[in-house]
């Protein structure tokens, strides 16, 4: 019955975890998109803190690209992991899982930039220790638009599901009379920032 729920795609905020790829500061100027990603994944994170949902966040290379923007607030973050590898999936940020969820993670929520890189690749290794991965479309982006079409077509090739910021954050909710609602309306009163997934 969890491997049936997970295949449909559903949400359970106390066996799902976020993970925030790479948002640094360095990477804002060569990316159209940057600014309305950043705008949706400040939502997002949020929505997860009031669901309590947990986060991993990592930077990569943070000596030379610097850390993830202060516009976003990561502060109940669980660990903020330095890497090299493109993946997430780093042997300090594999022992977090491990310890946050010992035996009940069923999703990721993955997000970041850049999609057909570093988010790929963490994709692929969620995918490969069994998690079921949900890819937020408009809160992950690349430099050029059309490796992000690709890289959102090869991820739902490999099994994952290309979701938006307001889909994950109903789904984790579910019903209107969840009791983080309150804390959570103000910020799908309005829609998310169009990130030209249309255009795709």
């Amino acid at each position: 019955m969890a491997r049936q729920i997970t295949k449909l795609g559903y949400l359970d905020a106390k066996k799902t975890l976020f993970m925030l790829c790479d948002l640094q500061d360095k990477f804002r100027p060569g990316m159209k998109m940057f600014d309305p990603v950043i705008k949706n994944t400040s939502k997002l994170l949020q929505a997860g803190k009031a669901l309590d949902v947990p986060l991993i966040v990592t930077e990569h290379y943070p000596e030379k690209l610097g850390h993830i923007v202060k516009d976003l607030d990561i502060k109940h973050a669980k660990g903020i992991y330095a890497k090299t590898l493109f993946s997430m999936m780093t042997p300090e940020v594999h022992n977090k899982i491990k310890e946050l969820f010992p035996n009940n993670l069923e999703t990721v929520v993955l997000f970041g930039l850049e999609s057909h890189i570093c988010v790929e690749q963490t994709a692929m290794d969620l995918l490969d220790n069994g998690y079921a991965v949900h890819v937020v479309a408009d809160c992950s982006l690349s430099r050029t638009l059309e490796d992000r079409k690709l890289a959102l077509e090869r991820l739902k090739q490999y099994g994952c599901f290309v979701s938006t910021s307001e889909n994950v954050i109903f789904k984790l909710m579910r019903d209107k009379q969840h009791p983080a609602f309150d804390s959570v309306k103000g910020l799908v009163r309005e829609p998310s920032v169009d990130t030209e997934l249309s255009k795709l």
